[in-house]
């Protein structure tokens, strides 16, 4: 980024495992760093594996100024905050098949992809597909893609196999508030992990895309993650919606359902007849009543706590400036 904000690196590059940040890289920091128990153990990878990726991340840093300032130029922009974002990486799928992909964005809009065989570019950044057609970058992307990059994941999911595989069921609350002839529905999931969560709103079996306010998936300080999923309803059809929750955790996905308060009447004559037999009590033995807990030391209550390998993980050019 150009203008991250104060005290903020301008440069970040993590890396992720099934949704997991496993290793870390700034430019306030300028080292590489494992992130998970697993990474930090001995043996997990070779003695130079942190050097050596140090050193990458630098060079994918000092790349990364030169193509902010290339793209200014481009898009004919100067000052102000923008952002260039590299994602890259490959998949095993069930069936064994595996797929990579590389994409490039510039100010949040796609600017440059490429998947294994062919690239895709707007017209911004046709100079950069063909810089990268010239100099051969394409292919040694798809080595990394194919070969590389599949036998990495195989090594961390091996070294982390007993984090990874760990699965936390989430605990789902669903709750309803109504405002000014409007019902706002909730539906909370909490504890779960790994992090890929799929949480929407059902209506008469139907699911909802549209009209729904989603918190984001956030990490718990316990490791877990926690999201919420928010809808607005009429005030009579509160019980025509569903929450439904996908998640590795679960054998099939889960409904939830809001289940409406009983009526506040029989509550409200409890409380009346408990506070009259209250008075009259008071009035015969206010006298014993004031001395006991006069006498009685409070007892006090704890505040419960928030719960809100081997060969080097970059391919020569990996991170080819724009």
């Amino acid at each position: 980024m150009t203008d991250p904000g104060p005290g903020l690196p301008w440069f970040v590059s993590v890396r992720y495992v099934d949704g997991e940040i496993f290793v870390h890289y700034d430019s306030a920091t300028r080292r590489f760093v494992p992130r998970t128990e697993w990474m930090k153990a001995a043996g997990a990878v070779d003695p130079e594996y942190w050097d050596r990726n140090t050193r990458i991340a630098q060079s994918a840093e000092r790349n990364g100024l030169v193509s902010l300032d290339t793209l200014q130029e481009r898009y004919n922009r100067s000052g102000g905050s923008h952002t260039v974002q590299r994602m890259y990486g490959c998949d095993i799928l069930e069936d064994g098949t595996t797929r990579g992909y590389r994409q490039v964005a510039y100010d949040g809009r796609d600017f440059i992809a490429f998947d294994k065989d062919t690239t895709t570019a707007v017209p911004e950044a046709v100079p950069t597909k063909r810089k990268w057609e010239a100099g051969s970058v394409a292919e040694r992307q798809k080595h990394y893609l194919e070969e590389t990059c599949v036998q990495l994941l195989w090594k961390y999911l091996e070294h982390g196999k007993a984090e990874l595989g760990m699965t936390e069921q989430p605990e789902v609350r669903v709750w309803g508030k109504e405002a000014d002839g409007i019902l706002t529905l909730s539906c909370r999931a909490h504890g779960f992990y790994p992090r890929p969560i799929a949480v929407s709103w059902v209506k008469d079996g139907a699911v909802l895309g549209q009209d729904t306010h989603s918190g984001g998936i956030v990490p718990n300080s316990d490791g877990t993650y926690h999201t919420w999923v928010t809808i607005e309803a009429l005030p009579g059809d509160g019980d025509k919606y569903q929450c439904r929750v996908e998640h590795a955790s679960l054998p099939q996905p889960g409904l939830y359902s809001w289940e409406r308060s009983q009526s506040n009447v029989v509550p409200i004559m409890v409380g009346v007849v408990i506070a009259i037999v209250a008075i009259a009590i008071m009035a015969g033995v206010g006298l014993i009543i004031y001395r006991h807990h006069a006498g009685k030391k409070e007892k006090g209550y704890n505040v419960a706590p928030s719960q809100d390998g081997g060969s080097s993980s970059s391919c020569t050019g990996s991170n080819p400036t724009i």
